[in-house]
């Protein structure tokens, strides 16, 4: 017989961990404070519900506390949550659920054992994995015949899956271009707003005549899908410009082998490699730079340049990375070095005090639009929508709009 065991978890409500020798095969149910108005299956990240007491949230990625901030949603409203890892692929429904809320991974699996009267939520993170696995090989494609080589790692594939074809309706953190790639399928979808691990305070005393030459490139793993193949050749093309690249270079060896030059014998080039957005490195890094640049081919929306908008940093960005930029950053009308660099030059020769007006915007959007407050709102807002209509048409079923050719 499985052991039970009874612990408080965040205050989320009263958890019970169901013991089994894999991490992913665990189960964590919590119970709301008062009576249960039903169950709720959440099958997205484990981890954080395995915390120790008093052990911190891990900073990796967002969506470490999203995951928590779902669970206690649904304990707010009264519901009962069972939560399990998207890699949970033993789990068997006991019991009727309400709602069901699952990420992309095993969605459809789980989707098709459930009630039939439970309302079954996507919560995707990225575009649709059609386009995103695309455009990851076209870039490769495109990195082969610019530069004569092949990289197998950099890889930012995402599983296939029909989440959407076995969902009632969707979630997603990003804009038209994430949303549009997920409308051919007919059902509801609302959008949600991403959130930052870290909220910094607007930097005063820092003088954006100075630092106009310094950018920044900050992303996790999957550097050719990111961008940062283009952003190096760009940089190691204009000597009066610095680029400061923050990420894992450790874990991605065939990319740094092949752009060793650029990352480490350009002068102009500094590559720091991962830093904890919640320590001291990352503002003395963002504090000395103008602007962040991200080409990236492909996101539901780019955590890091949120974190950089936090910071007030100028957004010099894709499309492709689900953020929307208005008067205060530059949305590149393509991704090829010769329109990064037209882009950097031209934020960098303009006067001061509109640079740091930009960038002020830039702060202060991601503090009206980017936080944990307004997606806690956000959140509840939708899934109350949704558990009113049932699966009627959502906000966004109307005209399709142009998917970018770049």
């Amino acid at each position: 017989m499985i052991k039970m065991i009874k612990t408080v978890f965040r205050r989320l409500g009263i958890g019970i961990t169901r013991h089994a020798p894999n991490l992913y095969e665990k189960v964590v149910s919590l119970e709301p404070r008062g009576r249960s108005q039903g169950n709720v299956l959440l099958s997205y990240h484990i981890k954080p519900f395995l915390l120790k007491p008093g052990e911190p949230i891990s900073n990796s990625h967002t969506r470490q506390w999203r995951c928590l901030q779902i669970a206690r949603t649904f304990l707010d409203l009264g519901y009962s949550v069972d939560v399990i890892d998207s890699h949970n692929h033993v789990f068997q429904p006991k019991k009727p659920y309400a709602l069901f809320v699952g990420h992309r991974i095993n969605f459809d699996r789980i989707a098709g054992l459930l009630n039939s009267d439970c309302i079954k939520i996507a919560h995707l993170d990225t575009a649709h994995w059609v386009y995103n696995n695309y455009s990851t090989y076209r870039r490769k494609l495109e990195l082969q015949q610019r530069r004569g080589i092949t990289i197998k790692g950099s890889d930012r594939i995402v599983e296939q899956t029909l989440a959407l074809e076995h969902a009632d309706c969707v979630t997603i953190c990003g804009n038209e271009f994430s949303v549009n790639t997920l409308r051919y399928s007919g059902k509801p979808i609302y959008k949600l707003p991403q959130t930052s691990l870290v909220v910094y305070p607007w930097p005063d005393d820092k003088e954006f005549g100075s630092c106009r030459a310094n950018f920044l490139w900050f992303g996790s793993g999957g550097f050719v899908h990111k961008g940062l193949d283009l952003v190096l050749e760009a940089f190691a093309e204009m000597p009066n410009y610095h680029l400061y690249v923050c990420g894992p270079l450790q874990k991605e060896k065939e990319f740094v082998k092949s752009y060793y030059k650029e990352l480490y014998e350009t002068p102009n080039i500094h590559a720091v490699g991962w830093v904890d957005v919640d320590g001291p490195e990352f503002l003395e890094i963002v504090n000395k730079c103008l602007a962040v640049v991200y080409p990236s081919c492909s996101e539901g929306q780019a955590g890091s340049v949120v974190a950089c908008l936090h910071a007030g940093l100028i957004p010099i960005i894709s499309y492709e990375s689900g953020i929307d930029v208005e008067d205060f950053g530059v949305i590149l009308k393509d991704n090829s070095v010769k329109t990064i660099q037209n882009a950097v030059q031209m934020t960098s020769n303009l006067p001061g005090q509109q640079l740091q007006q930009m960038a002020q915007k830039a702060w202060e959007f991601a503090r009206a639009r980017h936080t944990r407050d307004k997606f806690t709102e956000e959140y509840k807002k939708v899934i109350l929508g949704i558990m009113d209509s049932r699966g009627n048409p959502g906000p966004y079923s109307g005209e399709l709009l142009d998917m970018p050719n770049h």
